[in-house]
């Protein structure tokens, strides 16, 4: 009796012993090796990854457009765990795929307790074909969800792209500024189990109208290749409520090849850059002007083809003198001393406090990742005449195109400036009253008036403001021959439906804006008149 109870006692301690040592196999040395594999199943499965939202553009008619969405791939992967005497056959069929070198299968292959390991994420046909028809059961193919960029290169500044590193998410554009928006949420899983399944990200709906992308980034395109232009950009906003209805930049790149581009490429010229506006800037401080009851669009001066400040002499850009001049014949002559005289009836500290009121300080604050912003430094550290004069005439101090544009809607809004902005659930949002409406209706006289005279940008039946700016491009301790050319034009011009900034950088031959971005601006301007079917306002 002892010894069957002595027998019994020690088999029931091996057991207890055995089914010890079995817990802690399973939850101490291969505890990570289990928690891996239940995840991997749950991964398997698509329960713990978030399908992302999708991205829409629009169209006169408000129709919803994919600009970027979440489709379903053949996904080729091999299972580790089950390779077992398949070996040989695994590293066949994973070598003929083409897309790992054979030191990467190894290091794959010997995770033995993985039940996952992706190999390719957008498999061909031909891939899908040699796999299955292969009838290994360690290789096999599933489908998962993967970005797509249906529109391909257009509006790629804009969209950004999302990247192959899941840590990374959303790069660049919308798909960086709304990455927590657009991705969801992902699941939570414990062990073999999934505590929470994944929650889907939400779809955004953007102002671009896809029509008028196409047709500015067909125009800019070509505009770029004539002249063989480093660079070119165009932004189209609604002046009234600051919808961006287009934002183009060329050279751009293709979201779904990302990879195969220079990381340069990505950056967004339209708001990640600086430059000096040129003759632009006249708007700015005539508007001034006219709203300080400083000047009035009558209002004269003797144009003796120079000026000298502070032991610096400006020029007019043609190197004349025009004699005695009103302020409208300044921005239809485009007089550098004529601005510089509207500047001086301002006041240096006044014309200052205009450019911060006209936000050229701060950001717009758009949803764009990345912004920056423009410099009056050189009004602040050195305050001789000189410079504030050149800054009259946009040298010297600098603007980006988006806060360039935010200020010229400011005057083609009767003097509101409004917030830009892309995501089209968003109300508009005004910024202030920047100058008087009256101040407004004189200035949009001025250049309407320049654009009459010039006729390159004039549209037949319509009111058509604009005014060019061709600004040298600054090196140190100058400026070198090179230019940019810039227009900014909107219509109807007391009632404007749209403004259009468009820019190209370095053009060859170093020609004036009104040979190279004013028809273009022409071209889109009368394109978008038709596509809204906007009424003329001048027959």
């Amino acid at each position: 009796m002892g010894v069957r109870l002595t027998v019994l006692v020690g088999l029931v301690s091996l057991l207890y012993g055995a089914l010890v040592f079995k817990l802690y196999d399973v939850q101490v040395q291969n505890g990570e090796a289990y928690k891996a594999q239940a995840f991997s199943q749950h991964v398997l499965a698509g329960l713990l990854d978030p399908v992302r939202g999708n991205i829409y553009f629009t169209d006169r008619s408000g129709n919803s457009i994919p600009a970027a969405i979440s489709k379903e791939y053949p996904t080729i992967y091999v299972n580790p765990k089950e390779v077992g005497d398949d070996k040989p056959r695994v590293v066949e069929i994973l070598n003929a795929l083409g897309v790992i070198e054979e030191d990467e299968i190894e290091f794959i292959l010997a995770k033995k307790n993985d039940l996952y390991e992706s190999i390719v994420k957008r498999a061909t046909d031909e891939q899908v074909s040699m796999v299955t028809e292969s009838n290994i059961k360690a290789v096999d193919v599933d489908y998962k969800r993967s970005r797509l960029y249906p529109l391909a290169t257009i509006a790629s500044h804009i969209l950004g792209f999302v990247s192959a590193d899941e840590d990374v998410g959303g790069a660049y554009g919308i798909e960086s500024e709304y990455q927590d928006r657009l991705r969801g949420q992902t699941g939570v899983s414990s062990g073999d189990k999934v505590v929470s399944r994944a929650e889907t990200g939400k779809d955004l709906d953007l102002t671009i109208d896809l029509n008028i992308q196409r047709e500015a980034e067909k125009i800019l395109g070509n505009l770029v290749e004539k002249y063989k232009a480093e660079q070119g950009l165009v932004i189209v906003q609604n002046p009234k409520t600051g919808a961006i209805l287009t934002m183009a930049a060329t050279p751009n790149f293709d979201p779904n090849t990302y990879n195969e581009f220079s990381i340069s490429t990505f950056l967004n010229p339209n708001v990640e850059s600086v430059y000096e506006p040129g003759s632009i800037f006249k708007m700015i401080t005539m508007a001034s002007a006219l709203d300080a009851g400083k000047i009035t669009p009558e209002t004269t001066y003797n144009d003796t083809g120079s000026l000298v400040l502070n032991g610096k002499t400006i020029r007019n850009w043609d190197l004349k003198a025009h004699g005695v001049m009103t302020m409208t014949q300044v921005i239809e002559k485009s007089l550098n001393t004529g601005a510089a005289f509207a500047e001086r009836a301002l006041g240096p500290e006044d014309f200052y406090d205009y450019l911060v009121k006209f936000g050229l300080k701060d950001k717009t604050g758009i949803d764009l990742p990345g912004e920056v912003v423009g410099s009056l430094r050189p009004l602040e550290v050195d305050k001789r005449d000189v410079n504030f004069a050149t800054a009259s005439f946009g040298q010297g101090i600098s603007v980006t195109p988006i806060g360039l544009l935010r200020a010229m809607s400011a005057i083609a809004n009767h003097g509101v400036m409004m917030k830009p902005y892309l995501n089209a659930e968003k109300d508009p949002e005004e910024v202030g009253r920047i100058i008087s409406e009256d101040a407004s209706r004189k200035t949009v006289g001025m250049m309407v008036n320049a654009v009459n005279i010039a006729q390159i940008a004039k549209i037949q039946n319509y009111n058509v403001a604009g005014k060019t700016g061709t600004a040298q491009i600054p090196a140190r301790g100058g400026y070198t021959d090179d230019v940019i050319n810039t227009y900014v034009g909107f219509a109807p011009a007391y009632n404007p439906k749209f403004i259009i900034l468009i820019r190209m950088d370095k053009p060859a031959g170093a020609p004036l804006a009104g040979l190279t971005v004013v028809p273009a601006f022409r071209d889109l301007a009368q394109f978008i008149l038709n596509y809204y079917n906007v009424p003329p306002d001048n027959l």
